[in-house]
């Protein structure tokens, strides 16, 4: 009898494999295109196109540091090694001889134009959930951008994960594609906001918990960014970026302006809202309202863990020296000369200040090691900002006065150890 049911085991797990060896290969074969008549780049498609890619903040990715935007050569750090962005600009180098027909598979079915498998750090995960008169709008918009020649740079990923057979294996686990549909017992506003989400603006690809087999984890759910530099924030818990008890006018004006009253963005978001939120109309800021304060509350596991006193006694000199100054002595944020002393603080507060509050100091660590600004934006166009600390404090000073404001004033986070900032450094 065990040796039957074993016989049986090992049938099953043979067929699992051809099974999955099958799929596989299936992955790795060049996805039909899907024609479709070449609509007419009308001004109306064009501004679609626009709207969209401004949305998706497309241009972060393919444009590298000092180089012609929409260009590519941004390197993408992932712990695999680096993924190079391709140039989206209508030049023979980039989308010139591409067909929308081609472009709607790259975004739809990850599939470059010569068949190769395109990595997940291009999120047609989120991309696949638009129609094809979406990737048309974007197809026709970027059409109009100025050509600029840059070759496409190879990838530096690290072995297996270079290799396609890896790339394929990954898919078939992880990515089905397809477009999105509205949930019948939802309204036409929250369906909106859930596409925009869910979709073009692809939030779930920062704001995501790590998944099993290097998944994409839990939508939502919070997690470090591709390089680790970053902490992405959970927006299922409103002690770290849910918004499910904030009025939709607070919403619209932080995805909008970059602050309201009770937060301001920094980091990759400000990013965000500089070259994308800023510029939707205000009934689809709404409709992504409407859905994100819907999502359900789940708070982020905690294991807070305080600080030795001595490391506080030292975090307090250092905060008393350098940080005072702009947030308090209580860490209740000021006004700076010209701001309006009706709106959102120019320094933030700290005491109560979810952002440094959240499980994870490591956003709180790379403020000080870097410093920030906020967006550029038409309510706040010239911002203020923070300097680094870098050269100017140890990793011991940061990781002392880290500790201090998780811990001052009410505040109840976890102290932060030096080989926590020195890895960040």
């Amino acid at each position: 009898m065990t040796r039957r049911l074993l016989s049986i085991a090992l049938g099953l797990i043979l067929l699992a494999g051809l099974a999955f060896a099958w799929a596989v290969w299936r992955e790795l074969r060049p996805i039909p295109l899907v024609q479709a008549p070449e609509l007419p780049p009308t001004p109306a498609l064009i501004a679609r196109g626009e709207l969209l890619a401004r949305a998706g903040n497309c241009v972060a990715c393919h444009t590298a540091k000092g180089g012609e935007p929409w260009a590519g050569g941004h390197a993408v750090q992932t712990r695999f090694g680096a993924i190079v962005s391709s140039n989206l600009t209508p030049h023979a180098s980039g989308l010139g001889g591409w067909s929308a027909a081609e472009f709607h598979r790259a975004l739809h079915d990850g599939q470059s134009r010569d068949g190769r498998l395109l990595y997940p750090a291009f999120p047609y995960l989120h991309t696949t959930r638009l129609a094809r008169a979406d990737t048309d709008a974007l197809f026709a918009y970027l059409g109009t951008l100025a050509p600029v020649e840059r070759a496409r740079e190879p990838h530096r990923l690290r072995f297996p994960y270079d290799q396609p057979l890896a790339l394929a294996a990954w898919r078939v686990l992880h990515f089905a594609p397809g477009e999105q549909r509205d949930e019948p017992t939802r309204s036409a506003e929250w369906n909106r906001g859930a596409w925009w989400v869910q979709g073009v603006a692809h939030c779930a690809a920062c704001h995501r918990a790590p998944g099993v087999l290097e998944g994409p984890g839990e939508a939502l759910a919070g997690g470090p960014m591709p390089d680790g530099a970053w902490w992405a924030p959970s927006l299922h818990d409103p002690g770290e970026a849910g918004v499910q008890a904030w009025s939709t006018e607070d919403i619209v004006r932080l995805l909008r302006d970059g602050r309201t009253d009770r937060a301001a963005v920094s980091g990759p978001m400000a990013e965000v809202v500089r070259h994308g939120t800023q510029h939707l109309p205000e009934a689809e800021l709404r409709a992504i309202a409407a859905y994100l304060k819907d999502l359900p509350v789940v708070p982020q596991p905690r294991d807070d863990v305080p600080a030795e006193p001595r490391v506080l006694l030292q975090g307090a000199r250092v905060y008393e020296q350098h940080c005072a100054q702009c947030h308090g002595k209580q860490g209740e944020g000021a006004w700076a000369e010209g701001a309006p002393l009706d709106g959102p603080w120019a320094f933030p507060p700290l005491a109560g200040n979810r952002a440094v509050t959240q499980a994870s100091p490591v956003n709180l660590v790379r403020w000080v090691l870097d410093g920030g600004y906020g967006p550029t934006t038409a309510a706040h166009p010239r911002p203020w900002g923070m300097p680094p600390f870098r050269s100017q404090l140890s990793d011991d000073e940061i990781a002392a006065v880290a500790s201090h404001v998780r811990q001052a004033w009410g505040n109840g986070a976890g102290g932060v150890s030096a080989l926590q900032v020195q890895r960040l450094r």
